[in-house]
């Protein structure tokens, strides 16, 4: 996974108080902006679009 992008609302300035996320097939990674080079976390993508939508709905 090296396709990282990072949310539209990231935040004023140069946008680096956010996460990054990549998708693949079955999973998606999440990393944080300002630490790439740190742990990502993963998670299989049903769960992660789970959790998206619960937040959308909040």
């Amino acid at each position: 996974m090296n396709n990282w992008r990072r949310s539209t609302y990231s935040g004023e300035g140069d946008g680096d108080e956010c996460v990054e996320i990549a998708n693949s097939p079955t999973r998606v990674a999440v990393r944080d902006s300002k630490a790439p080079h740190r742990a990502t976390l993963t998670f299989p993508s049903p769960a992660f679009s789970a959790f998206v939508e619960d937040l959308k709905r909040r």
